[in-house]
């Protein structure tokens, strides 16, 4: 079975989370791409908007980018789907 028929054909698991804490560091999707560029990855501010209502899928690397600059562990954007198999 695939994972993304178990997440209502959901493309990623960190979209509620990513919008959440992007909102809470008052970064918009220009400024969160524009840091993600620095880093040498680039994420259109639209690919940014995908991911957060999961439309689009999230490569490693760019988790851990956007974890990184959100100031948070990768882990948390992961909490809603460890949750779910807890």
């Amino acid at each position: 079975m695939s994972l993304i028929i178990k997440f209502g054909e959901n493309m990623n698991v960190i979209g509620r989370l990513l919008k959440e804490y992007r909102i809470k560091k008052n970064l918009s999707y220009e400024k969160l791409s524009a840091k993600l560029e620095l880093m040498g990855i680039s994420i259109h501010r639209q690919s940014l908007y995908d991911i957060e209502n999961n439309k689009r899928t999230v490569k490693d690397y760019e988790l851990f980018a956007i974890a990184y600059i959100l100031g948070i562990d990768v882990n948390d954007l992961l909490a809603d789907i460890r949750k779910k198999y807890k």
